[in-house]
């Protein structure tokens, strides 16, 4: 099984950023976490602040991977063009994120990536990550 997990913008300051909201640990690290945790799954990690590039990386992998783990970060509220890669492509996504979007401003309470995701997982921290990877296993 491949999957890949994208990240959005300010996620490469994840360690530094509002720890308070995101914690310590940079996805570096839980990167190498995930790794041990689930060999038998090939992750591959893709982050960018720019959003042609992940609707780039969207395109690129939507058809050969079995699962796209994708948290657009602040992209998610502000991005059609992100929305609609994600319901041209026919790999599965799960779209994470490491808050409860619902417990923080209005605006981030709309998803232009929700209505063509397979399943949302939001508010668990890191560990939403963990959840979607346990998520494609099951549907083996």
């Amino acid at each position: 099984m491949k999957v890949i997990i994208i990240n959005g913008p300010n996620l490469n300051l994840l360690g530094k950023r509002e720890p308070e909201v995101y914690g310590n640990e940079t996805f570096e690290e839980y990167l190498n976490f995930l790794t041990s945790k689930f060999p038998s799954i090939e992750i591959d990690y893709y982050q960018s602040n720019v959003e042609g590039e992940l609707i780039n990386k969207l395109q690129e992998v939507g058809f050969s991977y079995n699962g796209i783990i994708l948290n657009a970060a602040a992209y998610t509220h502000t991005s059609i063009g992100i929305g609609d890669a994600v319901k041209a492509i026919t790999t599965p996504v799960i779209e994470v994120h490491i808050s409860n979007t619902f417990a923080r401003e209005e605006f981030r309470h709309q998803s232009f990536i929700s209505p063509s995701a397979k399943g949302v997982i939001l508010g668990f921290g890191l560990k939403s990550y963990e959840l979607a990877l346990q998520s494609f296993l099951l549907q083996k």
